[in-house]
């Protein structure tokens, strides 16, 4: 399994996927530097983090996850590897969960990624800007702890995005749902039954009613692993078109 994984990541070295990883979070960061630019007193550090973290889940996660699982299935789609790949004597579930723990990997990379570009945007600013410096404590555990709910809330999005990815040699379906997806998600943004919709979990895990963060985090998560399973499973049972 160890051998497939690094397979998988020199791939994804040899791909986009840095490019994607640093500019989906740097555009965040551009954004939060240039707004508290513009301002005339300080705020919280905690307003500051948690407007970038609000803005990565609800927007700019779905959106990459659509372009990183299209970008990893079309690593194997494009020069028509997939014969080559499953005559190999591996496991077929071995290289789809290699595809998958990458993905997983990449997403909670670029999570952590935007936290930290943020946190340079801002103290980017303070250097500018003194009187704007961020009041109150900048506590990283609990920001941690906040990214990794965001990330483990959006295993199910992930799941059914790779699996539509992979499954289909076109990127034009997986495009598709992750496009609608996310166009729902931002139409339906305060919409209660969204805490039920794939694409609305990680930016539900910071709502204020526990329940929504509660219930977005379990079906996330739990209903996501599983997700993830079945896909690898039927993934590795059916021959590729």
């Amino acid at each position: 399994m160890l051998a497939v994984l690094s397979v998988e990541v020199r791939k994804l070295n040899r791909s986009l996927a840095i490019v994607l990883a640093m500019a989906a979070p740097g555009l965040i960061a551009f954004f939060m530097f240039f707004n508290m630019l513009r301002g005339r007193a300080p705020h919280p550090w905690e307003m500051w983090t948690q407007m970038s973290i609000g803005i990565w889940a609800f927007f700019m996660l779905p959106m990459s996850v659509t372009a990183l699982t299209a970008l990893a299935a079309h690593m194997e789609h494009g020069p028509r590897a997939w014969d080559h790949l499953r005559a190999l004597p591996v496991a077929r579930w071995k290289i789809y969960t290699a595809k998958a723990l990458c993905v997983l990997a990449v997403v909670a990379a670029m999570s952590v990624l935007n936290l930290l570009l943020t946190i340079g945007a801002v103290k980017g600013v303070v250097a500018i800007k003194p009187a704007l410096a961020p009041t109150g404590v900048l506590n990283l555990a609990a920001l941690a702890l906040l990214i990794g709910k965001v990330v483990l809330a959006s295993i199910l999005m992930i799941a059914i995005q790779l699996w539509t990815a992979l499954r289909f040699a076109s990127f034009v379906p997986a495009l598709t749902i992750g496009i609608g997806g996310t166009f729902f998600s931002v139409v339906a943004t305060s919409a209660k039954q969204g805490v039920f919709f794939p694409w609305q979990m990680p930016v539900n895990v910071l709502a204020r009613e526990d329940w929504r963060a509660d219930t977005a985090l379990a079906l996330g998560g739990g209903l996501g692993a599983l997700v993830a399973i079945l896909a690898i499973v039927h993934l590795a049972r059916r021959e590729v078109l």
